[in-house]
């Protein structure tokens, strides 16, 4: 019943998350195109109200002219939207998720002995502290270069060299799986802390300042300009940390840190031409897709990267040899049956018997040697010799 409960909480927890991210990756994207795309106003009210940039769109029938005020309105309004909720309920949501799924099964979920042995509890309080790490020496890093000159640049090299470095750590500490989503959380975490921190309260010191009749500051709106512009650069980079998570044959291999690296990069170069491009448009210049190309090669470098390598003779030769029920039975019985048994059905999948394993041999097949996601963190040390075996056996037997 447990079990039940939890995969219930999982289920609800991940269908808000990723409902909550939809709406908060909408609204970012959808401002940083506006930022982009706004023109200088013709019209001498607009210069005189303070506008600095418009735009005119159309969209489900209806014309739109939203307009940035330059620093703030010279009258508050009196209905003001505030963009703030998408943002922390993705966070709450995605962290909730972590502890109903990682957090409580530290043991299976982040501990991978082969790759470091310690206890569930050492390992939980290194993913808390990865989290709130990450979110200091980034914002460190904000802080202290980007005012300087070159101070973007500056900042966009040290994150870089940071992020690197954070997802090669994790890889040496947590299973693979785990690595790549913690990587993926602490991104996020810093992404929600620069919405918490940063942007809300600058834009509340303004609102304090204009109702107290005080001069405006412009570094509030800087400073969030500059966060926000580092939030959409990170959720490409989020997205493929937390889906990669799901594909063994990406997060189980010797150099995972680097592949994790190396999608991430993809994700950021592409989403940097998508932003540039808005920009551009207004310009009338040439749209920057060179970045987009580059993030492409570099996942076709890694698709090449990772391909199988061709068969051996011998194993070729393997191939060539039927496969009995009873070997694959003998596998299943060493390999899976730990965890999906009378007792313990984890997914509702249970393999202890003939009958079990032809009903869900489909399921097998795709977790064991397609996705090479099961065993989880390959607790049980199964052979690519016996994925080989199963592959073979259900391909044989289930071809059409």
């Amino acid at each position: 019943m447990e079990t039940y409960l939890l995969d219930w909480a999982n289920l609800l927890l991940r269908w808000a998350h990723v409902i909550t991210a939809i709406a908060w990756i909408g609204s970012s994207f959808y401002f940083v195109f506006l930022d982009s795309s706004l023109t200088a106003p013709t019209s001498p009210d607009l210069k005189a109200k303070g506008v600095d940039g418009e735009l005119w769109a159309v969209h489900g029938g209806g014309f739109y002219n939203p307009q940035k005020y330059l620093v703030a309105p010279k009258t508050l309004p009196a209905n003001l939207h505030w963009f703030f909720w998408e943002s922390y309920s993705t966070w709450l949501t995605g962290f909730g998720l972590f502890t109903v799924l990682y957090l409580f099964n530290a043991g299976t979920f982040l501990v991978d002995k082969t790759v470091h042995d310690w206890s569930p509890g050492t390992a939980i309080a290194a993913a808390l502290g990865f989290l709130v790490a990450f979110w200091l020496v980034y914002d460190t890093i904000c802080r202290a270069f980007g005012r300087k000159k070159n101070g973007d640049l500056i900042v966009a090299l040290g994150v870089l060299v940071f992020v690197i470095a954070s997802s090669w750590l994790s890889c040496q500490l947590f299973a693979g799986r785990a690595a790549f989503l913690m990587t993926g959380a602490m991104i996020a975490t810093a992404m929600s802390a620069n919405v918490f921190v940063w942007i809300i309260p600058g834009q509340r010191t303004v609102i304090a300042q204009m109702k107290a009749g005080e001069p405006v500051d412009p570094i509030h709106g800087q400073r969030a300009k500059q966060r926000s512009v580092h939030n959409t650069y990170f959720t490409l980079p989020v997205l493929i940390a937390m889906l990669s998570n799901h594909y063994g044959w990406l997060t189980q291999g010797p150099h995972n840190w680097l592949v994790l690296v190396l999608l991430m990069l993809a994700g950021a170069l592409i989403r940097y031409s998508f932003v540039a491009r808005h920009k551009a448009h207004v310009l009338g210049q040439r749209a920057p897709w060179e970045y987009a190309a580059i993030g492409i090669a570099v996942l076709i470098g890694l698709a090449i990267w990772l391909a199988p390598a061709a068969p051996t003779a011998a194993q070729r030769a393997a191939a060539a040899q039927p496969v009995t029920f009873a070997q694959v039975q003998a596998v299943i019985n060493q390999r899976c049956v730990m965890c999906h048994n009378a007792q313990l059905q984890n997914k509702n999948v249970a393999l202890h018997t003939p009958e079990l394993i032809t009903q869900h041999a489909q399921a097998v097949y795709q977790q064991a040697t397609v996705l090479r996601a099961m065993p989880l963190n390959n607790a049980t040390q199964i052979t690519e010799e016996e994925r080989a075996l199963i592959k073979r056996w259900f391909e044989t037997n289930n071809q059409h």
